[in-house]
């Protein structure tokens, strides 16, 4: 299926765009990915019309949600490195989601759903032992793995609710981008700098990231979110290729074997969709 490849390919690129942003401060960079984001989809949302009613208080707490997650996120990414974080925070997500979507969505996933979850998870989080980040990096990927089961189970809620998936997902980055703008404001003569200076590069991850979670989105209007939530952060493996192909960055064999998990894990998500 379309979504299942495209939106799991872009994630790793996304993270690149701004934790190797030149500006060392990570929290500017995140915000004006949202800024991106936000500055694209504000021309469409005419076009793409209003959420219905009942999805507006999941709008507002996912946005909520969003902020957070992104103020965690460049802390994780300040204080430990890209390959230690990203896999400990997007890989612990799914399991969390797995585990409540039963009790808080009422979706009932088959035993072969189940396993093939629990392959992606397991694969993915094979990749940090004994290659975990500093303590306080930890902290922050952990509490984020947290924030990001929560935003993805509101959002499940969020987006059937909405009867435009489109439409939620544009009001969502709109939303985020003025809480972050928000959260910045003492420090909105450094923002306006860095826009100046890096404004391609962000405008360039915000699109993408809001394409990325939106083709998401819409996958979850017709498929349970543990399921989307999983073969999204085979995401890892893409990290993966890129790092051994293009930045030459060394890939272990036991990297390669739990690489290997999440790819099974994938397949078999498909077989018993």
């Amino acid at each position: 299926m379309v979504w299942q490849r495209s939106h799991r390919q872009s994630a790793p690129i996304l993270a690149w765009s701004y934790v190797h942003s030149p500006s060392p401060d990570k929290r500017l960079s995140a915000t004006m990915v949202t800024v991106g984001a936000a500055l694209f989809a504000l021309p469409l949302l005419p076009l793409a019309g209003t959420p219905a009613a009942d999805s507006w208080p999941w709008l507002g707490a996912s946005a909520c949600l969003q902020v957070i997650y992104y103020l965690l996120l460049a802390q994780a990414y300040q204080h430990g490195d890209i390959s230690k974080t990203y896999p400990l925070m997007r890989g612990s997500a799914p399991l969390i989601v797995l585990l409540a979507s039963a009790p808080l969505l009422g979706e009932e996933l088959s035993v072969g759903q189940y396993a093939a979850a629990a392959l992606i998870v397991a694969g993915i989080l094979a990749m940090t032992v004994r290659d975990v980040a500093s303590r306080t990096a930890t902290a922050f990927a952990m509490s984020n793995a947290v924030i990001i089961a929560a935003y993805t189970i509101v959002d499940g809620m969020g987006v059937r609710a909405s009867g435009s998936a489109a439409a939620y997902t544009l009001w969502l980055f709109v939303l985020t981008a003025a809480g972050m703008l928000i959260c910045s404001i003492g420090r909105r003569h450094a923002l306006l700098m860095y826009a100046q200076q890096h404004w391609k590069a962000e405008l360039a991850g915000g699109v993408g990231t809001m394409a990325s979670y939106g083709l998401a989105l819409w996958a979850m209007t017709f498929a349970p979110v543990a399921v989307v939530a999983a073969l999204r952060e085979t995401s890892i493996v893409f990290a993966m290729l890129i790092a051994a192909c293009f930045l030459q960055e060394r890939v272990g064999r036991r990297r390669t074997m739990a690489a290997g998990l999440i790819v099974c894990g994938a397949a078999a998500m498909r077989l018993f969709r």
